[in-house]
């Protein structure tokens, strides 16, 4: 296969279903080599079918690709270097990474436990920097590589019962404008996609009031294929000098998130008693404080 993609190694966490799965393909199609990552778990990640990183390779090399399966967990650091070594050995380099595995234990955050947080906290955010950071000493040495890391909407704006995704997703933005940072030098680029589209991780989106039913029914348009092309151009030289940044796509939108920055500010030459900043600081700061939105609230328009 041919495309933008040729002649370079990917590898996709996660990809043995959902838009992991349209991710690997979609690379292929673009003419890369795919090491298909997935351990074959259930959404809450108890064992399900320890052959679907070998199921989807399959596909790809049945539509003319090149790709292997490989089913190490991104959560041990030493099988997370097993992925990045599976690329070397099979395909003689690497080029690009798409951290995209992960899993849910959607709990209320009073009711949550530590046996909730810790493993989406290790699969999201641990499994991403574990393999980026078995990549990296690759890409530092070859002066080129790319990372792609899915992050959420859920953690750039907000959800109900999901305290520990949100903090691994807005986490996994820190890595990668870190990564985009301190290996901007040896052109090295690290971006987050947050994907809208109907999958297993968003299919346990309750389903209780009339709102959460017109929600879900969107979300049901928007396919995982849809992603493919932004990762894919995100892989590619043609994206040389794009790093550090927060992308969405949402069907057939593609949103450039904005990043922190300071809003207002309030001064007092004789400095601030706790007092002080009572009396001021709600008038001054209330009306740029943002508020405790999901993002259905906040991406209110139907998909394009």
């Amino acid at each position: 296969m041919s495309g933008i993609l040729e002649g370079k190694v990917a590898i996709v966490t996660g990809a043995g279903q959902g838009v992991g799965r349209a991710v690997a393909e979609g690379l292929a199609a673009e003419g890369a080599k795919v090491v298909v990552n997935d351990i074959g778990v259930t959404l809450t990640g108890e064992s399900e079918n320890p052959s679907a990183a070998d199921e989807v390779a399959g596909a790809i090399r049945a539509a003319g690709g090149e790709a292997v399966g490989n089913t190490d967990s991104v959560v041990e650091p030493e099988n997370a270097a097993k992925i990045v070594q599976n690329a070397l050995d099979s395909f003689g380099r690497i080029d690009l990474v798409v951290n995209n595995a992960g899993i849910l234990r959607d709990t209320i955050f009073h009711r949550m436990t530590a046996a909730e947080w810790r493993p989406v906290i290790d699969v999201h955010l641990h499994g991403s920097f574990n393999v980026s950071a078995a990549a990296a000493p690759h890409f530092r040495k070859q002066e080129s590589g790319s990372f792609v890391h899915m992050t959420s909407t859920a953690g750039l704006i907000g959800n109900f019962g999901q305290a520990n995704y949100m903090a691994a997703k807005l986490g996994i933005v820190g890595l990668s404008r870190g990564i985009a940072m301190d290996l901007q030098r040896f052109n090295v680029r690290s971006n987050c996609i947050a994907p809208f589209a109907w999958s297993r991780m968003v299919s346990s989106i309750p389903t209780e009031t009339e709102a959460d039913k017109i929600r879900v029914a969107k979300l049901k348009r928007m396919t995982p294929e849809k992603i493919a092309p932004l990762v894919a151009f995100l892989g590619a030289d043609a994206a040389a000098g794009i790093s550090g940044q927060i992308f969405s796509v949402r069907n057939n939108e593609i949103f450039l998130f904005n990043q922190p920055r300071p809003v207002r500010t309030i001064h007092r030459g004789e400095g601030w008693t706790a007092q002080a900043i009572a009396e001021q600081l709600p008038g001054a700061f209330g009306p740029s404080f943002t508020p405790l939105e999901r993002s259905a609230e906040v991406i209110t328009w139907d998909p394009v």
